[in-house]
């Protein structure tokens, strides 16, 4: 039997909301010791305290550490996935999409797996960082329930403006960890998020009560399969950990390749050359021939013969740190997906996360480099930003694109910001000063 969600009374009164905002502002100042503090629930003073002393951005939405193919991947792995029919079924009524309550699923670090419940609440949350994939760990976003959940171990709510970054003050959240029924290890983490309705003294009973029914089935699927199973002769073998790579190219002219298991981390500091190849690999994940990557990284009409001592070099570096990641020949590609931080931006962007995508858009991608494909891709990438700025992005995220070189001197974004701004803004007069510029230049 799934809950039925009411809105109830809202759960942080005004006066009470503009006390605690008060004494966020404090906290944030560092004035630990203000008198404010003392009328802030101890669990999330000390929350704040622990965001603040580990310098967590007030304002910054959360990173995204797992992109759409590493997602997908992990999801299938991770224990959880098997149990989340029995979370949808105690958590969301029949029809899902107008609940008005989102559920989120986590893992031991605070990174959301799924996403589900109410589509119109998933598209104004998608803005602050609230998507699959995201860090949502107190270390990286500061004080929510999930993220304080886990760092506690216990079931947490937070009310409003409780929660330390500013983008998240709309909304409220409970929250509590689901154990492994055997080793107790955390697995996970189970987050309801919405109204005042999701912060009653019932939710939490009952986010509680589905963490205690999840750890419960997965242990009678161990134990049935236990006995299901027959006796079986192990065979010592050695197996390669699952590994996720990722090419970073936003801003940065020697792109930074990192590969990371279930054990260790290796880091690649790559030459402008070498990082253009393994771009266009990661582009043209079918493969391409030796002719057509010559033409992408050194243009038209240039011999493979110059393509190929490039390669054997790239090999032996590879081979030295990486070598599930040295590239197959005839044609040319990589044995496993090579994901890039510029395909994390696209996808964002093409979930509606417009603020995240902007914020993890460092720059341009391999600003200094020729290459063909890569001022190919890079155009691309910048014109995807630039549209989904122009027809779908809130005012603030078009201002805060207008900041940033590739949308300084953008006359058509200048305008729409300004036919967007109050008609008492303080910000008008500089808008039509920098239109005039964009214009005259």
């Amino acid at each position: 039997m799934s809950v039925q969600w009411h809105v109830s009374r809202d759960a942080l009164p005004e006066a009470s909301r503009l006390i605690i905002e008060r004494a966020h502002e404090e906290m944030l100042a560092g004035n630990l010791d203000d008198r404010r503090l003392q009328q802030v629930r101890p669990l999330v003073r000390a929350s704040w305290e622990r965001s603040w002393r580990g310098r967590v951005g007030p304002e910054t939405p959360p990173e995204v550490d797992l992109g759409r193919e590493a997602l997908e991947a992990y999801r299938l792995t991770h224990p959880l996935a098997a149990v989340m029919d029995t979370i949808r079924g105690l958590l969301l009524p029949g029809t899902s999409e107008d609940t008005g309550v989102l559920i989120a699923i986590g893992d031991q670090a605070g990174r959301l797996l799924w996403i589900e419940g109410d589509r119109q609440l998933q598209t104004l949350t998608d803005d602050m960082g609230f998507v699959a994939g995201a860090n949502w760990a107190e270390d990286a976003v500061g004080t929510t329930a999930p993220g304080t959940a886990l760092a506690l171990g216990q079931s947490v709510q937070i009310r409003g403006a409780e929660h330390y970054n500013r983008l998240v003050h709309p909304w409220s959240c409970t929250a509590a960890p689901v154990r492994d029924p055997e080793t107790q290890q955390v697995l996970g983490v189970i987050d309801i998020t919405g109204g005042p309705e999701v912060v009653t003294p019932q939710a939490r009973m009952l986010v509680d009560a589905t963490a205690r029914a999840v750890e419960s089935e997965l242990l009678i699927t161990r134990l049935r399969a236990r006995h299901d199973s027959p006796p079986r002769v192990h065979i010592a073998s050695k197996t390669r950990a699952s590994t996720r790579a990722t090419l970073h190219v936003l801003g940065r002219d020697r792109a930074r390749l990192v590969s990371a298991s279930d054990h260790e981390e290796a880091v690649i500091e790559l030459s402008a050359r070498h990082a253009a190849i393994l771009l266009m690999l990661a582009v043209h994940r079918q493969g391409l021939s030796a002719e057509r990557l010559c033409e992408l990284v050194y243009g038209p009409d240039v011999s493979p013969d110059t393509l190929r001592p490039e390669m054997v070099r790239l090999r032996k570096v590879l081979e030295l740190r990486m070598p599930e990641l040295v590239p197959e020949s005839r044609p040319y590609r990589l044995p496993m997906p090579l994901e890039t931080d510029a395909h994390d931006v696209m996808s964002l962007l093409d979930r509606g996360a417009h603020r995240v995508a902007l914020t993890a858009y460092r720059g341009p991608v391999l600003p200094e480099s020729m290459s063909p494909g890569v001022e190919e891709f890079r155009d691309t990438l910048r014109a995807a930003l630039r549209e989904a700025m122009l027809s779908e992005a809130s005012l603030d995220v078009l201002l805060a694109y207008a900041d940033i070189p590739e949308g300084q001197g953008d006359a058509a974004v200048l305008r729409l910001a300004l036919e967007m701004l109050p008609a008492r803004s303080p910000k008008r007069a500089s808008l039509v000063s920098r239109i005039e510029r964009a214009e005259s230049g």
